[in-house]
């Protein structure tokens, strides 16, 4: 059994100023978010990106995340505690924030900018799908580092490479490290899916259907190894509330991948007519 590393939580100190691991994990999204935005754009100029098109749209996206992962970490989550606290959903530095409510937030933001530069929603969620799952490692990461949301308990003589986690356990527990193995499908596996997926034209839409397809699949799996929150537990059926969240967002994204795929046939069909 493996022992976490037990980082230091500050990543930098700049005199009084302290830089936390977490708050760097998001300096970090934002920076690949640009990165890989601008090659998208210049691999995909098809699609009419500019530098100043990205900067707005990296501005609504972290509006669309911040706002949104908090609220729906208040509404998913905590929603009778913060009816009785109001005035601590806005105390963002004590933690929380939902992956299911930033995805919302984003994608009220994404329709925001498409209608300020003339685009459809499917065509700003295409673009930026490909960009989202380095974001998603990099939260994955930080919650490495903070040694929070372990995995379940589990037999380390099967699983090696599972954990003792000090901060959870007080004595020595092995545990699945999930945000690992999170980190390794929510950020690797899907980013090479849809980097390579989105590098030629397809059927508008299907880029980001098969993100919802994806993110779900490999959320709901990867559920099975987290240890659910302490408040919530498990649900019907034995399920998590992120599976549960997670399996809409397959299904949605199944049909969406067959509709804009067979829309996009039978339009070519008819212009062969």
């Amino acid at each position: 059994m493996l022992t976490h590393p037990q980082f230091d939580p500050i990543a930098l100190s700049l005199g009084p100023v302290a830089i936390r691991w977490y708050g760097l994990m998001y300096v970090i999204a934002f920076v690949l978010f640009m990165v890989l935005g601008r090659m998208h754009m210049n691999r995909r100029p098809d699609l009419g990106y500019s530098k100043e098109s990205m900067d707005d749209l990296l501005f609504y996206g972290m509006l669309g995340v911040v706002l949104g992962g908090r609220l729906g970490f208040v509404l998913f989550y905590k929603p009778m505690y913060y009816l009785s606290h109001p005035i601590e959903i806005f105390y963002v530095w004590q933690g929380g924030m939902s992956f299911h409510g930033g995805f919302l937030g984003v994608l009220v933001a994404m329709w925001l900018f498409g209608r300020k530069t003339k685009r459809t929603f499917w065509q700003v969620t295409d673009f930026i799908a490909p960009l989202v799952p380095t974001g998603l490692g990099a939260g994955r990461m930080g919650n490495f580092i903070n040694g929070e949301l372990p995995g379940r308990v589990t037999d380390a003589s099967t699983w090696p490479w599972a954990m003792w986690f000090p901060q959870v356990d007080p004595t020595p527990l092995a545990r699945h490290p999930s945000q690992l193995y999170q980190f390794a499908t929510e950020g690797v596996l899907l980013f090479l899916i849809l980097w390579i997926y989105s590098r030629k034209p397809r059927p508008v839409g299907t880029v980001s259907a098969l993100f919802l397809i994806g993110y779900g699949s490999v959320r709901f799996l990867t559920e099975f190894a987290r240890q659910p929150d302490d408040f919530l537990g498990f649900l019907a059926l034995g399920l998590s509330m992120g599976q549960w969240l997670s399996l809409p967002m397959v299904v949605t994204g199944i049909v969406l991948f067959w509709y804009f795929n067979h829309k996009a046939a039978t339009s070519t069909q008819a212009t062969r007519r």
